[in-house]
């Protein structure tokens, strides 16, 4: 609580009376980088009202700024900066008319659409070392007569998998 009140105490002026009028609003529980951001709204707006005063006063060749230009460059800066929001009916008509169209169906495949898995680095086609040896010399397959037959069955489960993955890539970009 005292670390609380000390820190309060150690914020610059303009700070404080931002958090005052924060707390006569009934704003309580707010992030401290709301404060710092204000301070930095308020400085560059009143910076640009009379930098915009400034320009008026040299238009009208007047020695000093006075009451009339300021409040010149407050009526400019709301008319640009500021918008007033549109009416609440005219958004409940907006919002009816949008809600006149029907969302579209869900399709059957939904999620992130992938190409083929041939097309893809996580698919089995791709190799890291283009013309590799195979991984048994021919005088192995001679010597081993279970080897060969290895061989045989691991190639008849490939091209089963690539003729299932050819009817798979058949629906990949059906929509």
């Amino acid at each position: 609580m005292a670390l609380e009140s000390h820190a309060k105490q150690t914020r610059p002026r303009d700070a404080r009376i931002i958090a005052l009028i924060l707390q006569s609003l009934g704003v309580e529980d707010y992030d401290p980088k709301v404060v710092h951001q204000l301070l930095e709204f308020a400085h560059r707006y009143t910076t640009d009202v009379f930098q915009d005063a400034l320009v008026y006063a040299e238009h009208a060749a007047k020695a000093d700024v006075d009451l009339e230009d300021i409040q010149l460059a407050i009526q400019g800066r709301v008319n640009h900066s500021f918008t007033t929001p549109p009416p609440k009916e005219f958004l409940l008509e907006l919002a009816q008319e949008k809600n006149k169209t029907p969302l579209p169906l869900i399709p059957e495949k939904y999620g992130i659409r992938l190409p083929a898995e041939k097309h893809c680095l996580t698919g089995l086609h791709f190799s890291i070392v283009p013309d590799a040896p195979s991984r048994l010399s021919a005088d192995t397959a001679l010597e081993s007569p279970h080897l060969g037959a290895m061989e045989e069955e691991e190639e008849a489960t490939e091209t089963k998998t690539k003729r299932s993955r050819d009817r798979v890539e058949d629906d990949d970009y059906d929509f």
